[in-house]
C-alpha cells in the first residue's frame, strides 16, 4: 500500500545511496550538501510517522520499512564517517577512540534486529522504550553534527558536540540493548 507515509519512508531508503556517494571522498561542500540531505531525511522520519498516525494510515508495510530505513541510514552514515578519507587528505570524521561508540551502535542494531525477528516468530513484540527514543535522538544529533563538522572543520565545537552525542547514544544503546535482550531471553528455551 503506497500511502504518503510509506512513500516518505521509501524516500529515506532511496536517499541512502546518495548519502554514501556524497560521503565517499568528501570535500567540505559535499559535507554541507550531505548535512542538508540528512536533515531532510530526518524530517521525513518524523513526518511519515506523524502522517500515518494522524490520517489513520498505519500499515504493515510502514511498520516493516520504518525501522529498516532508520537502521540502513544510521549504519551507512556511521560506516562512511569511519571509513572515508576527506578530499583534502585529512583523517575520517570518526577515528581512533570514537570508533568504539560507532561500533557499539552498529552491533546493537544487528543484535536487536535479530532478536525482534526471533520474537516475531513467537508473536512477541518489544515496545520501543522512552530511553530508546532518546538514544535515537542523540544518535541522529551526533551524526548530523559530525557531518556538519566535516563541512566546517574550523568550528571544532560542532565536532565535539557530535562526539559527545555519539558517546551518549552508545551508552543509551548498551542500556536499551540489555533491556531488549533481557526481555527476549525470557522467551528462549
Amino acid at each position: 500500500m503506497l500511502t504518503v507515509p510509506n512513500l516518505l519512508t521509501l524516500s529515506r531508503i532511496f536517499a541512502v545511496p546518495i548519502l554514501v556517494f556524497l560521503l565517499w571522498k568528501p570535500a567540505p561542500l559535499d559535507y554541507l550538501i550531505t548535512f542538508v540531505l540528512y536533515c531532510v531525511v530526518g524530517a521525513t522520519d518524523y513526518f511519515d510517522g506523524y502522517l500515518a498516525r494522524s490520517q489513520g494510515q498505519i500499515s504493515k508495510l510502514g511498520q516493516f520499512l520504518d525501522p529498516i530505513a532508520d537502521k540502513i541510514m544510521v549504519a551507512a552514515v556511521l560506516v562512511m564517517l569511519m571509513a572515508s578519507r576527506r578530499a583534502d587528505g585529512d583523517p575520517p570524521v570518526i577515528e581512533d577512540w570514537t570508533v568504539i561508540p560507532a561500533l557499539i551502535i552498529l552491533l546493537r542494531e544487528i543484535i536487536v534486529s535479530g532478536l525482534r525477528e526471533f520474537l516475531a516468530d513467537l508473536r512477541v513484540s518489544i515496545p520501543v522504550s522512552h530511553l530508546a527514543k532518546w538514544k535515537t535522538t542523540f544518535q541522529l544529533v551526533a551524526l548530523g553534527a559530525l557531518i556538519l563538522a566535516g563541512g566546517i572543520p574550523e568550528m571544532a565545537w560542532i565536532h565535539l558536540v557530535g562526539i559527545v552525542s555519539l558517546w551518549a547514544a552508545a551508552a543509551m544503546t548498551m542500556i536499551t540493548g540489555y533491556d531488549y535482550l533481557r526481555i527476549g531471553l525470557r522467551h528462549m528455551d
